[in-house]
């Protein structure tokens, strides 16, 4: 049976990836500082700490796939809070760095899979998103980066760049804009906001063997938004 860590596997896109692989057949494993109700394997940890990574990934022999979907979001501009920044830092890109050190040894030649889910701001800018703008550009440059050092090993890495995804988080960032999900989809070309099942979906497609000339890409699932002058 195929091994899949996912990093924030208790909700939002991590859930719907978590529930997707285990439907597919896949043991799954995830990592999350809260726990959920599910039929998921869970183990407590925070991804922005290296040494609890370490240790959680020192009870496992071999994964096959490791998905970061861990992170947290928030209005950050410089004028913000010192802790925000680093908060943010920690947990969206420390974590991405800190589980794939972790996973890369475990990770079998030829067939291992790796994907980062970053997000389209991890592609542009936004005004009152410094820190998490920061973090998922960083994330999308680190997966370039791994994805070549890990091409001789036959592993692939990719990054996803979802925009608008119905989760908490999105709805979250609603509320400090003030605008309702009906707004944030009429500004989407396509009309509407993405489900996390149709990120799941990217993920499992990236993980089939068909995929295995796939390396090094950041993917927008973003309705077209990046096409918009």
């Amino acid at each position: 049976m195929r091994q899949a860590v996912i990093t924030g596997g208790t909700r939002g896109i991590g859930r719907a990836v978590a529930d997707r692989l285990a439907a597919e057949g896949w043991s799954v494993l995830t990592l999350a500082r809260t726990p959920a109700d599910g039929p998921h394997r869970f183990v407590a940890c925070d991804v922005a700490d290296g040494d609890a990574v370490r240790r959680v990934f020192s009870g496992l022999e071999r994964i096959d796939a490791l998905i970061t979907c861990a992170g947290i979001a928030g209005a950050n501009r410089l004028d913000g809070d010192d802790a925000l920044w680093h908060a943010i830092i920690g947990s969206n890109l420390h974590g991405v760095y800190h589980t794939c050190k972790a996973a890369v040894p475990k990770l079998p030649d030829g067939t291992g899979r790796i994907v980062n889910v970053a997000s389209v701001l991890g592609l542009r800018g936004v005004p009152d998103q410094t820190a998490y703008c920061a973090a998922k550009h960083g994330v999308v440059g680190f997966t370039r980066a791994l994805a070549l050092a890990l091409a001789p090993r036959g592993i692939t890495v990719n990054a996803l760049c979802p925009g608008w995804v119905d989760t908490t988080m999105a709805r979250q960032r609603y509320a400090e804009l003030g605008i309702t999900a009906e707004q944030a989809a009429a500004g989407v070309p396509t009309g509407r906001v993405a489900t996390a099942a149709e990120i799941a979906d990217a993920v499992v497609w990236l993980l089939r063997p068909e995929s295995r000339g796939i390396t090094g890409h950041a993917l927008p699932i973003e309705g077209g938004g990046l096409a918009l002058p």
